[in-house]
């Protein structure tokens, strides 16, 4: 059984390294060495995350709850514990503080304990993540103890950063993808494909290691990663170069996955989380205009409003967030629905066949009511009809899509191109915010914004949005956030746990000095909250930098 102390090691080790290449190794030769109970575990451990991405466990542990846990196993005040994030602005760094320093009042100073484990870890985050009810504080609140009390420092700063998700080593899906494949004598591709099929590279590893990663494959009731598009670089080029394009509507509502075997109904969000319960309609639509006995089906849920126009996308969230009052909140936003893909068919996999293909079994079995038009054409006019049409209903654009494309989970590229009219935004995480004055002086008015960078995963800072916050905007996202906050900064600033992606316009990208990024947006604006997005489809610097090599001189629908 491998300790998590061996884990805590590792870890550090990562931490330390900014190569790559590098990383991928060490974490390859640590997974060799683990059990396939430890193989299911631990690559969602380094990724930050105490699930894999397809688990609907969620520890439900906020900062306030974790610092209450590391004061009562250490002895520590919560004063002392603020003050110590304050100056290290890292929640491992505080635990391995407090931890070293422990007053001898816990079970482990008179105790000669073995250790814990990485199951053992594990284990306790399961215990965390299944409490529920009046008492679920008080269970989560023992078992934290619990771990900061059998925890040395090092243990520590890697339990208190995974219990919130923000684990900072620099180690991401790909690494892991390729640390399981060096590991374990398979292709990334291969290894990549399994984690399409199953959101748990967990799960991929243990195959892997059996040699039984080809069985793998997908399954009604467990999401797969969706097909994403990339910015067109508008229509005439566009068209030019796929030469025949599949033209739809791209819709502004929620993307949504839905799994239907028999009777039973499953929906998943563009972030896979399981939403079901919160709409019903959408249930409804797909008993009654789907004709399969299991599909796995792709679309996206609008919301119209009185005047027949798409509802705001912060609306729709509402819906996907709603677990209690459904039909009440369904009736003031009522939800439609529209299919544009088909990945799975009456236990046939459609992945690999080519869109026209997976087009025509969807006009098979699902009824025109449901449908997302779409047309096949090479003239650049029509799309440009097409696109004046959408916008004109109130949706974002259109989607080209190749004829000839398969369905790539999880994948943006070429065969998928968004066109949208020319207002470039970025999609950027949350890591700070500031706290208002006068009449706004009890919410937080403006919001730090971050960019990862591709070859660290450090979050990187661009900047700066306060602009485009309704009244009413200001009292949902301090309500979102305010479960966030990891620490008080100088006078008004507070620091984030980096969880929540706004989507930013802007009127260009600068050189700048004054954030770490080395880039600024002039005049940012925030269009949306993107609550349908992880963390890990944030624009990255990459896409900055070339933003900023390409903004001047692009105009009108040419521009995408």
């Amino acid at each position: 059984m491998t300790s998590f102390e061996s884990f805590a090691e590792l870890c550090m080790k990562v931490e330390g390294i900014g190569s790559s290449l590098e990383k991928t190794a060490i974490l390859a030769s640590f997974f060799s060495e683990l059990d396939e109970a430890e193989l299911l575990v631990v690559p969602s451990f380094v990724m930050g995350s105490a699930f894999p991405a397809s688990s609907e466990m969620l520890l439900g542990v906020g900062p306030s709850t974790l610092y209450e846990a590391l004061s009562k196993a250490t002895g520590s005040s919560l004063a002392k514990i603020k003050e110590i994030l304050r100056r290290t602005g890292d929640v491992g760094a505080v635990a391995a503080e407090v931890v070293e320093k422990r007053k001898p009042a816990t079970l482990s100073a008179f105790i000669e304990a073995d250790g814990i484990s990485i199951l053992d870890v594990h284990a306790r985050f399961l215990d965390l993540a299944r409490a529920s009810g009046k008492r679920s504080q008080g269970v989560k609140m023992k078992h934290l103890r619990y771990l900061f009390g059998e925890a040395g420092p090092l243990e520590a700063r890697y339990i208190a950063r995974l219990a919130l998700d923000d684990m900072r080593i620099g180690v991401g899906e790909g690494i892991v993808r390729d640390a399981v494949a060096k590991a374990f004598g398979a292709s990334p591709e291969e290894v990549e494909r399994g984690y399409n099929f199953t959101g748990d590279l967990g799960l991929v590893a243990q195959r892997a290691k059996a040699g039984r990663l080809s069985e793998l494959t997908i399954e009604i009731g467990r999401p797969i990663k969706m097909m994403l598009a990339q910015l067109g670089a508008g229509i005439p080029g566009s068209v030019v170069e796929m030469g025949t394009v599949a033209v739809e509507w791209k819709f502004d509502g929620s993307r949504v996955q839905i799994h239907k075997k028999g009777e039973e109904i499953e929906i998943f969000s563009r972030r896979l989380e399981r939403v079901t319960r919160s709409l019903p309609e959408i249930v409804g639509f797909v008993k009654e205009h789907v004709r399969a006995e299991s599909a796995i089906l792709d679309g996206e849920a609008v919301a119209r409003g009185e005047d027949g126009r798409p509802l705001p996308f912060q609306e729709i969230l509402k819906r996907f967030r709603r677990k209690y009052k459904v039909e009440r909140t369904a009736k003031k936003i009522p939800l439609e629905l529209w299919l544009f893909d088909l990945v799975y068919l009456n236990g046939r996999v459609l992945i690999d066949e080519p869109l026209r293909e997976r087009r025509r079994h969807l006009e098979l079995v699902a009824d025109k009511k449901i449908l997302a038009s779409q047309t096949v054409t090479s003239d650049p006019d029509e799309v440009a009809e097409i696109y004046e049409e959408a916008i004109g209903a109130g949706h974002e654009g259109v989607m080209l899509k190749s004829p000839e494309s398969p369905y790539a989970p999880g994948k943006r590229g070429k065969n998928w191109l968004k066109i949208k009219p020319v207002m470039e935004t970025l999609d950027l995480v949350v890591i700070g915010a500031r706290w208002g004055e006068g009449r706004r002086a009890s919410f937080l008015g403006s919001y730090r914004l971050a960019s990862p960078d591709p070859d660290t995963g450090k979050l990187e800072d661009v900047g700066w949005v306060a602009t485009g916050i309704t009244d009413e905007m200001l009292v949902e996202l301090t309500d979102l956030f305010r479960d966030l906050i990891l620490v008080s900064g100088e006078g008004m600033e507070v620091e984030m746990k980096p969880e929540v992606i706004f989507e930013v316009a802007f009127e260009e990208i600068q050189k700048s000095r004054s954030y770490s990024s080395g880039y600024a947006l002039r005049f940012p604006r925030l269009v949306r909250v993107r609550d349908d997005k992880a963390l890990e489809e944030a624009d990255d610097l990459e896409r900055v930098a070339s933003l900023y090599a390409t903004q001047r001189g692009r105009s009108g629908i040419s521009s995408g």
